[in-house]
């Protein structure tokens, strides 16, 4: 297959865009024209993709970098045998050629519930925007065809949609034991994520010999205090890095932050970033939400501490610094839990073939409220090794 695939808000180092989803596609043998803010972000392409370079939507400057997204979709639709889109935004305004397309929408978030977490957005325009959300949702439903990268996502749609989950690369071999000087945190940072929560840890835990570790890009409003903390030394702030490579510069740390905050987008999505560190053989620390709580406690690879309690969580990290063995059990735990239940290569042989399903045509039409057929429904899983690292 052709496949377009197209993002605007997200970095083109995206995990579970390239990392994953585009991974599968190529190892599948498919090709790949790949529009993203690749100039925006300072990011080399992969060689295996035929890259599209648009702006970054960024905070309220987004109507410029849609326009190009739209003129560059109308481009390679033409040729395209399935159009995967990343965006929401994408859906407004999407050119007549492109809808004519076979269209997908990877459903990332609850974005009615996440307004309230975007800082850029006045408060008050959130409860307003979310009708206009929902309608928009619906509309992509009728229009298109969705992917849900949560099972908790399913009801807010009519039909039942596929689910591909954000799992991680699973090693089969036991990862190095956790240390007891280092503790972590993957991801973006916001003040709903809890990066001032992960700061004020960091100064308690500081004094102490423990360095904290931030791997990402963070919201405007919280860069000041990130640069202060790391130059009063509590703390080291790498930016954004590419997933393979913070997942590496994560080995070996004592602990894995999973510090959100109580919010409506959070409280029925995975966290990826909980998966990544058992993964890794990293005992987790996170907050009570209960996607995170379900595969945390039953597994016992880590601990739970309220929310917005940086003492709390100072606290978890001085339990496992002083007995070694048990966060070395933790580890092993959430490192066998991960390999048997969140290994992508499970999910990216499903996902491949229902995109190729979707292209040919060949999925029935569903009414509301029945389950759509799916080759990612029942699929055996399909265990392969960890593949090669891909140049970036």
């Amino acid at each position: 297959m052709r496949i377009c695939v197209c993002t605007v808000v997200h970095h083109p180092e995206d995990a579970r865009i390239l990392h994953r989803q585009i991974r599968a596609l190529l190892d599948a043998g498919h090709e790949v024209t790949y529009i993203a803010p690749f100039r925006a972000t300072n990011s080399t392409p992969w060689r295996e993709v035929s890259p599209v370079d648009v702006p970054r939507a960024t905070g309220r400057r987004r109507l410029r970098a849609l326009r190009a997204a739209h003129r560059a979709l109308e481009e390679h639709a033409a040729y395209a045998d399935l159009v995967l889109l990343h965006d929401p935004e994408l859906l407004v305004g999407l050119p007549r050629a492109v809808r004519r397309a076979t269209v997908v929408w990877d459903v990332h978030e609850d974005t009615a519930a996440a307004l309230a977490a975007k800082g850029w957005l006045p408060g008050p325009l959130a409860p307003l925007l979310r009708p206009l959300v929902r309608r928009l949702e619906l509309r992509a439903e009728r229009r298109h065809h969705l992917l849900l990268a949560e099972d908790g996502y399913r009801d807010r749609f009519r039909r039942q949609h596929p689910v591909v989950p954000n799992t991680t690369y699973v090693d089969e071999r036991p990862p190095a034991a956790p240390g007891d000087r280092r503790v972590v945190y993957i991801g973006h940072l916001s003040a709903a994520r809890g990066a001032l929560d992960m700061i004020e840890t960091a100064r308690l835990v500081a004094p102490e010999g423990v360095q904290v570790e931030l791997i990402g890009s963070a919201d405007p409003d919280i860069r000041p205090a990130l640069r202060e903390a790391q130059l009063e030394g509590v703390l080291r702030w790498y930016g954004f890095v590419p997933n393979d490579r913070a997942l590496r510069i994560a080995e070996g740390a004592m602990a894995g932050l999973a510090l959100l905050h109580d919010e409506p987008n959070y409280r029925h999505s995975m966290p990826t970033k909980v998966v990544e560190y058992m993964a890794r053989g990293i005992p987790v620390i996170t907050t009570p939400n209960p996607p995170a709580v379900a595969i945390v406690e039953p597994s016992g690879c880590g601990e739970v501490v309220p929310f917005g309690d940086p003492r709390a969580a100072a606290a978890a990290i001085r339990r496992l610094r002083t007995d070694t063995a048990h966060r070395t059990a933790m580890a092993e735990r959430g490192h066998s839990t991960a390999r048997a239940r969140f290994h992508w290569p499970t999910q990216a042989v499903p996902f491949v073939r229902q995109l190729e399903t979707w292209a040919t045509g060949t999925t029935p039409a569903t009414e509301p409220g029945t389950q759509t057929p799916s080759p990612l429904e029942g699929a055996t899983p399909q265990v392969s090794p960890e593949p090669s690292r891909r140049p970036a």
